[in-house]
């Protein structure tokens, strides 16, 4: 039997949202030390979509658009003298992923999760689209 047969896939199942929180953390783990020593408090979450009323917020029609998001106050933007911000939390949006993975079809799951992670801790330390892009090219 090949894995391309579809009795490979047989019993086969989409991971779930704790598979996936799985990956992420293992993600996180195998980033160098200081970058995650950087990331300090950030907190972790995975759903399967983004809630409407984000999607709304960014002018998103399509929730197959969005895989993941950073909501808090950057470390470029903190201050002393700011009220306590409320935790940083970088979200990551199952189904979104798992359908990139699908039609992209050239990367391995667990790097796609963990490039979606990178991403959104780097909006963590203020770093725009832009600058995020710029960095994975010359990397």
């Amino acid at each position: 039997m090949t894995q391309s047969s579809p009795a490979a896939w047989t019993g086969a199942r989409a991971p779930s949202l704790d598979d996936f929180a799985e990956l992420a953390e293992a993600a996180f783990a195998a980033l160098p030390e200081t970058f995650r020593r950087l990331a300090g408090e950030v907190q972790f979450r995975v759903s399967d979509f983004a809630e409407e009323a984000v999607l709304d917020s960014l002018g998103i029609e399509d929730a197959f658009e969005l895989t993941g998001l950073y909501h808090g106050v950057d470390l470029s933007r903190r201050s002393v003298f700011d009220p306590a911000p409320s935790a940083s939390m970088v979200f990551l949006y199952r189904r979104p992923i798992l359908d990139e993975w699908a039609e992209r079809g050239d990367v391995a799951l667990d790097e796609l999760i963990a490039h979606v992670l990178v991403h959104e801790i780097g909006h963590h330390f203020g770093l725009s689209d832009d600058d995020i892009h710029n960095i994975e090219a010359q990397a």
